[in-house]
């Protein structure tokens, strides 16, 4: 799929935006968190789900750590591009580019790390990995979330994958997943205010998106570490 199929209802995203007084910070959170696993792990239209790319990925290559290389190396290109796309405005087009650059680098992250974590021999349908996956891309937050869902974080994250917790502590960690990144709105705004020049704002915006996207990969493959090789993909 090309990158700007990702932004091509920005005025869509825009008119998501303007609901969120109105609607709470409660329901955005929601909102996001269920897009990002409806769309960032199973896919929807022209983008592809996360073990469809892992898949495409281990094809090319001759084991699962080189397909996950293969895998982070593209949503990588993905992102950035993604980042330079929607900088390209400056401030003229901020307000309705920076809520879909936000929805569409994080649906790129969350296909990231559950690819990733598909490598490594999770369950992408065990709903204990989902929300996994979800806590990957707040990085160092996500023992501080657990915590808060009433859950004694054992280390690393695929301990909460090997888990059969109670619904209710999958959702509060979920939401607090959406409430956590839906303040990276107000960062990423703070981060693109020298934007004044449109280039150099897409230049920005690419380095920016690229740079987060490899910290958010890092983190998921120490979070992740391989299953038991007769679970990971063949």
């Amino acid at each position: 799929m090309g990158i700007l199929d990702l932004f091509r209802k920005d005025d869509e995203h825009a008119k998501e935006a303007q609901k969120l007084p109105s609607e709470g910070l409660a329901g955005s959170a929601t909102r996001l968190v269920e897009r990002l696993l409806d769309v960032g792990i199973d896919g929807k239209g022209h983008f592809d789900s996360a073990r469809t790319i892992a898949d495409a990925a281990r094809a090319k290559t001759s084991s699962a750590e080189k397909a996950i290389d293969v895998v982070v190396n593209e949503q990588l290109r993905l992102a950035a591009a993604g980042g330079f796309v929607t900088g390209l405005g400056g401030f003229v087009t901020l307000p309705v580019a920076l809520p879909a650059n936000v929805a569409g680098f994080y649906l790129i992250a969350t296909r990231m790390a559950a690819a990733i974590a598909y490598l490594r021999g999770y369950d992408l349908q065990q709903k204990e990995v989902r929300s996994a996956v979800l806590l990957s891309l707040v990085g160092a937050d996500s023992e501080d979330l657990l915590k808060k869902a009433g859950y004694a974080s054992a280390g690393r994250l695929s301990s909460l994958a090997a888990q059969r917790l109670p619904g209710p502590v999958l959702m509060a960690v979920n939401k607090g997943v959406g409430f956590r990144l839906l303040t990276q709105v107000g960062k990423k705004s703070l981060a693109r205010f020298g934007k004044g020049v449109p280039l150099l704002g897409g230049v920005l915006g690419a380095g920016l998106d690229g740079y987060m996207a490899k910290q958010i990969a890092d983190h998921v493959r120490a979070e992740f570490p391989r299953r038991d090789p007769a679970l990971a993909p063949a």
